[in-house]
């Protein structure tokens, strides 16, 4: 997992904001953790969770997926589709997730495929990989044009509506997958809690998204590259694992990678602190795969 690329972002721009409480403990006590160009970061002096406060309201945020700025996404995801898939492939083989697809299709009979659902699924390109594998997938992409041309390019299903706008029925789905995703909402909380209801019991959740507690955020501060106007929460492994128990989850894997960003250090080093990164856990990017309990 070596290859970086560029992460999108919208204009950091003056638009309506809100002071909230932290949406892990719900205290109201924060101290400056990251100073970035035009904004900045706070850090919950209880449970450590580190968030954009005051943050953009609900519906600033989509905007910023709307028309204005959504065929710029699309062309920035088009033009990374192939390295996209093949990062996600990589984290979800670190997590586990061949021997959990042969646990699904094995034990299923001829009826009923397995469901997967992608949150934020982008231009479908990992959805159309996994449906060619046998899988019944479908996909929530807010931004219309990607949307869009998922159902059109790729004849896939995709809604574009936010995950709990879209009712989906409960104990649907035996995979839920959200890849840089939940670093975006304004309530990772309520997500995640979605999430458990239209999982099955025993079903999955793989979510990916920048960690706060990896190297390159400690040797960058407010100029890594995930410290962007789009982020509004930057997890660390402790506080991803804690909101997750918190709302029904049992932790079943954590992996890190990412140890120094491409161009800082010659090839050979950045080899040596990637493989570092993977075994010590302290990567740029987590990936955290949890079990809805009964």
């Amino acid at each position: 997992m070596s290859k970086t690329v560029k992460t999108w972002s919208t204009p950091v721009q003056e638009i309506n904001k809100e002071s909230i409480p932290c949406i892990l403990c719900g205290k109201d006590e924060f101290k400056l953790s990251l100073k970035c160009e035009g904004f900045f970061y706070s850090k919950c002096r209880h449970c450590s969770l580190v968030q954009m406060n005051p943050q953009p309201k609900e519906e600033e945020i989509k905007k910023r997926y709307s028309e204005k700025y959504g065929e710029n996404y699309l062309e920035y995801e088009l033009a990374n589709e192939g390295s996209f898939l093949n990062l996600q492939l990589l984290a979800l083989k670190d997590a586990g997730f061949e021997q959990v697809e042969k646990e699904l299709f094995d034990g299923e009979g001829p009826v009923q495929k397995p469901r997967f659902l992608d949150i934020g699924s982008a231009t479908g390109t990992l959805l159309a990989y996994l449906k060619e594998r046998g899988w019944d997938c479908t996909g929530v992409e807010i931004s219309e044009p990607q949307a869009e041309y998922a159902r059109r390019v790729k004849k896939l299903d995709i809604k574009n509506l936010p995950l709990h706008e879209n009712n989906f029925p409960p104990s649907h789905f035996d995979i839920v997958h959200a890849s840089h995703l939940i670093e975006h909402l304004n309530d990772p909380s309520s997500f995640i809690r979605e999430v458990s209801r239209i999982l099955k019991v025993g079903g999955r959740l793989y979510i990916t998204t920048p960690n706060i507690d990896g190297l390159q955020s400690k040797l960058f501060g407010g100029r890594w590259r995930s410290a962007i106007f789009d982020h509004l929460y930057l997890f660390s492994k402790r506080t991803l694992k804690r909101l997750l128990t918190k709302n029904g989850f049992a932790i079943e894997k954590v992996s890190t990678w990412g140890g120094l960003a491409a161009g800082i250090a010659p090839l050979p080093i950045k080899r040596i602190f990637d493989r570092a990164a993977k075994r010590l856990g302290f990567g740029d990017v987590m990936i955290i795969r949890a079990r809805r309990k009964d």
